[in-house]
């Protein structure tokens, strides 16, 4: 079957402005928060893509306070985990 037919498989997406530097502290708060939601998260930023759950991927970006970052979740509950990641990345200091 065409994955387009594929009905039960949910995506969402948003940016958010970093309110500051994703350093070690707040990767590892991103990490975790994504790893507890139980569906697919990526955050992309300036052309590059990373599984939203590894502190080290999260950290490579480079995603300073001010840039923009795009948040991305499939699979059930997507809707809900980007809205939390997004809060999360909107609040985290």
């Amino acid at each position: 079957m065409p994955p387009s037919s594929d009905t039960s498989r949910h995506t969402a997406e948003t940016e958010v402005v970093l309110p500051a530097h994703l350093h070690a502290r707040p990767a590892g708060r991103l990490a975790r928060a994504a790893a507890r939601l139980g569906c697919g998260l990526e955050i992309s930023h300036e052309g590059r893509t990373v599984d939203a759950t590894g502190i080290l991927a999260v950290m490579g970006l480079g995603a300073t306070a001010g840039t923009t970052v795009t948040v991305r979740a499939h699979g059930d509950g997507a809707r809900d985990a980007v809205a939390e990641i997004s809060r999360l990345l909107s609040t985290i200091d």
